[in-house]
C-alpha cells in the first residue's frame, strides 16, 4: 500500500508506480488534488490556471507562463522555497504580483494568507503545500515567432529575428514534436520550437556556443525540453532519435544532406538556410531533385547616412524547405 496525498496522477507518484506494475495489480483511490483545493479556496477556474510542480524543478519553468493576469499554482518544498520563489519573481519585475501561501489544505490546520511577492518574508516555518501567484508587473515572453535577439545570449552567431520568424513559420512546430537544430549557434531556433510545446536537440560543434545554448534553454525554463549535443553533423546525429523536423542554419553539404535525408520518416520537414554562393548552389540542386520550395529573401534596415537615413542591407538568405 502506498499513501500519496491528493491525486497521485497529477504531479504525484501514481504514474511512476503504475509503469512498474501490470494492469490489474494496482488500483488508485484519488482524492482532490492540491491544485483543486487551492483553486477552490481562491475561487479560480482550474482549467484556466497553470499548475506546476516545482519541488525539484527550477523556478525558470515559470518563464513561458508569466504574463499579466496569469494565475499560477505551484507545489513547492517548504517555506524557504516559497520565499525564494517570491524573491525570484521580484528580481524579474513581478514583485507586484499577488502571492498566496496555502498550507495544510483540507485539514484542521489549514492556513491561507495573501501577500505581495516583494513583501513576502522567506524562510517561514512549516511545510507549505502550495503557492499561488496572480502575475502583475513585467511583460511576459511573447508567444509569436521571432523573439528579440536581445533575449538570447550569443556571440553574433544567431538566426536573426526576422529570418528566425520565417524559419519557424516554415518548420511549423506542433506540440510533442522533435526538432534537430543543426549548427544551432545560440539555440534560438530550439528555444522558440520548445516554447511551442515540442522538444529539440541542438547540435553544435563549438564548446562555447554549446554553453550559450544551455544558458538560453535554462533562462527560458526549457532545459528539460532542449538537449545539447556537442559535435558536428552528420557524425553527431548517429545516436539521435529520428526527428519530425530539421533546421540547418548553415554549413550544409552533400554528405550531411544524404545522412539526414536517409533518417527522415515520410512527412518529416526539412528547412535549410544559406548565405554563401556554394551552399546556395547546393540548395538549388536539391530543390531540382527533391522539390519543395526555394526562396530568396533580402532584408534591409533603416540606418543613419550622414544627416539622413538610408537602407542598410543584410546578406540575402536562401531558404529551401521540403517534406520527406
Amino acid at each position: 500500500m502506498v499513501l500519496a496525498s491528493g491525486d497521485p496522477f497529477w504531479h504525484g507518484a501514481g504514474t511512476s508506480l503504475a509503469e512498474k506494475l501490470q494492469t490489474g495489480e494496482w488500483i488508485a483511490h484519488s482524492a482532490p488534488s492540491t491544485f483543486s483545493l487551492a483553486a477552490a479556496r481562491l475561487g479560480w477556474r482550474v482549467e484556466s490556471a497553470v499548475c506546476l510542480g516545482l519541488h525539484a524543478a527550477p523556478f525558470e519553468r515559470l518563464v513561458p507562463h508569466l504574463a499579466n493576469g496569469a494565475r499560477i499554482i505551484c507545489l513547492v518544498r517548504d517555506g524557504k522555497a516559497a520565499g525564494d520563489l517570491a524573491t525570484w519573481l521580484s528580481e524579474r519585475g513581478w514583485g507586484a504580483s499577488s502571492f498566496w501561501k496555502l498550507a495544510a489544505l483540507g485539514g484542521p490546520r489549514e492556513s491561507i494568507r495573501e501577500y505581495r511577492a516583494n513583501s513576502f518574508a522567506g524562510g517561514l516555518a512549516g511545510n507549505l503545500v502550495a503557492v499561488a501567484v496572480e502575475a502583475k508587473g513585467a511583460q511576459g515572453v511573447p508567444r509569436s515567432s521571432g523573439l528579440s535577439d536581445d533575449l538570447f545570449v550569443h556571440d553574433g552567431q544567431i538566426t536573426k529575428r526576422p529570418v528566425r520568424a520565417m524559419a519557424l513559420s516554415t518548420l511549423a512546430p506542433r506540440s510533442g514534436e522533435r526538432l534537430w537544430d543543426i549548427g544551432a549557434g545560440s539555440g534560438s531556433i530550439s528555444v522558440e520550437w520548445a516554447l511551442c510545446g515540442g522538444t529539440a536537440t541542438a547540435v553544435e560543434a563549438r564548446e562555447d556556443r554549446a554553453a550559450n545554448i544551455r544558458r538560453n534553454a535554462a533562462a527560458f525554463g526549457l532545459a528539460h525540453r532542449i538537449t545539447v549535443v556537442e559535435g558536428k553533423a552528420p557524425d553527431a546525429l548517429a545516436a539521435l532519435d529520428a526527428p519530425d523536423a530539421v533546421f540547418i542554419g548553415g554549413g550544409l553539404d552533400s554528405a550531411m544532406f544524404d545522412a539526414i535525408w536517409s533518417r527522415l520518416a515520410p512527412g518529416a520537414r526539412l528547412v535549410a538556410h544559406s548565405v554563401t554562393l556554394e551552399t546556395e548552389a547546393l540548395l538549388g540542386e536539391l530543390h531540382q531533385r527533391h522539390g519543395g520550395e526555394l526562396m530568396r529573401v533580402e532584408i534591409a534596415h533603416a540606418a543613419p547616412l550622414g544627416g539622413y537615413r538610408s537602407w542598410e542591407a543584410a546578406r540575402p538568405v536562401v531558404q529551401w524547405s521540403v517534406d520527406r
